[in-house]
């Protein structure tokens, strides 16, 4: 059994959250409708199914304990801080409480009562957000043992959710956090054409996945594009084996699921007429498929090439749902106007290139391109447990590379590309991706600029609670990963 240390107060939040249990009754769709159903009163002719037979009034069977930190009211007093809204405010003040951002500006009177941080020569920025990483389904040590990203048994997966596989004592977590990193989009891999939920968490210590998963943040459904499954496929002889059988794939998915949302909506037509009906079986891949038409899933697509991200795009009106992001991207700079006129984000590197043919026409100024096109939504996003720890620095080279050919872009707008655009991606900015009054208290406090080599994060907030501090050893992660290991405890 692998052990879990921590500070004396990080281990009494999280055993709190671990204890805690959900009150609320499952939620039906976004738009309320099953859940009227299930509360119209039954007929004779209908009786109401078993919550776990009916796919809406059942909608999360897995719902989120997650439980913010202590924290108490805050003041971090004198810093230059980006506020993820573009804007940069000098010898600015973040007051906290309650978990919450009560206020941001330059001068503001610190009130009695409050927690005084001196941020002199130092930068601030809202906690950053990774919008694709396998920590946890993918964990440490990288041993088959923790290979759990990919259920390559079938094209098709929609089935599986990731949070069933994500190891929350994954030490990545910590390393993760001590970048900065307070929330993380936790996705299956890219083998199949689609391959299952991707789930939203709160970078926390935590004994469950529950513990850490962000209260109302969407469902992913992650889908691929081009090499990795007709690759896959193809050498067990079976389909897709070219890029023509992923599309052929894909569609007859969306009509499967799309004929599966029809039956029961007729099945809860026909319950709310009074009349006898009996219900469908329930499928839990269409379930997905099925909320993702109903425009309850987020769509995040592994797509490199730009000829491919138009054809997705295609099947998306084709089946009326919508694509949240594209992930990898790195042809996206020739579509930028394309993914901007659709509002589709674009997740990239910088730098990462040639691992594969598909990649080979990848650019440093991708993001920069993309973010330069009227309504651009550039994310930089890390897809490694090493880049996750330093995912202020694949921004500042691509910041670097979009200045170099010519694009005039600032630190406060290219900022957004790790914190506020990634939670419009995942579907949580009205919570997180910035500074501003009413959001969650996720907060970085950097020693250096944070788009300089040299920056380090002094301390992390999540929910307004000291949730790593690089100089109070009572909050710096440990786990047994690091026993005996050079550096152990070194952050």
């Amino acid at each position: 059994m692998r052990l879990w240390t921590w500070t004396l107060a990080l281990v009494a939040a999280a055993a709190m959250a671990g204890c805690a249990t959900t009150t609320e009754p499952a939620k039906g769709t976004a738009k309320g409708g099953p859940a009227k159903t299930a509360d119209a009163t039954p007929s004779a002719k209908a009786k109401p199914l078993p919550p776990g037979l009916d796919p809406l009034v059942h909608a999360d069977a897995f719902p989120s304990t997650y439980k913010p930190m202590p924290s108490h009211p805050t003041a971090i007093v004198g810093a230059h801080v980006f506020t993820g809204t573009g804007q940069l405010i000098d010898s600015g003040v973040v007051l906290v409480k309650d978990g919450k951002v009560e206020a941001v500006g330059a001068g503001l009177a610190v009130p009695s009562g409050y927690e005084k941080v001196d941020g002199a020569g130092k930068w601030v920025t809202p906690g950053l957000i990774d919008a694709h990483s396998h920590l946890g389904v993918y964990a440490s040590p990288s041993v088959w043992a923790n290979s759990d990203g990919n259920e390559l048994t079938n094209p098709v997966t929609a089935e599986v959710w990731a949070e069933h596989s994500v190891w929350p004592q994954d030490p990545g977590f910590n390393t993760a956090r001590i970048g900065g990193i307070t929330s993380l989009l936790i996705l299956p891999g890219s083998g199949n054409l689609i391959g299952g939920r991707g789930v939203v968490l709160r970078n926390i210590p935590a004994r469950t996945v529950q513990d850490m998963k962000f209260p109302d943040a969407p469902y992913a459904l992650k889908m691929a594009c081009g090499e990795n499954p007709k690759r896959v496929y193809g050498s067990k002889n079976r389909a897709p084996s070219t890029r023509m059988g992923n599309v052929a794939g894909y569609r007859a998915a969306w009509i499967n699921a799309a004929d599966y949302k029809r039956k029961w909506d007729d099945y809860r037509d026909k319950v709310a007429r009074n009349e006898k009906a009996d219900p469908p079986k329930r499928d839990l891949g269409l379930d997905t498929l099925a909320a993702v038409l109903r425009g309850e899933i987020q769509v995040e697509n592994h797509c490199y090439r730009a000829d491919e991200m138009a054809q997705m795009i295609d099947i998306s009106k084709e089946f009326g749902y919508h694509i949240a992001a594209f992930h990898h991207a790195v042809e996206a700079y020739k579509i930028a106007d394309l993914l901007a006129a659709n509002d589709i984000c674009v997740a990239t590197w910088a730098n990462w290139w040639g691992e594969k043919l598909e990649m080979l026409d990848g650019i440093e100024a991708n993001a920069a391109m993309v973010n330069a096109a009227k309504g651009g939504c550039a994310i930089i996003k890390s897809d490694d447990p090493d880049l996750i720890q330093r995912l202020n620095q694949e921004a500042a080279e691509a910041l670097a590379a979009g200045r170099a050919a010519g694009y005039q872009i600032t630190e406060a707008e290219a900022i957004r590309w790790i914190t506020a655009n990634p939670a419009k991606a995942l579907g949580i900015a009205k919570q997180v991706g910035s500074l501003e009054p009413g959001k969650r208290a996720d907060i970085v406090i950097w020693d250096h600029d944070p788009f300089s080599i040299y920056a380090r994060a002094d301390r992390v907030y999540l929910d307004g609670a000291i949730s790593y501090d690089r100089h109070d050893p009572r909050y710096q992660p440990r786990s047994d990963f690091e026993l005996g290991q050079p550096g152990e405890g070194a952050h």
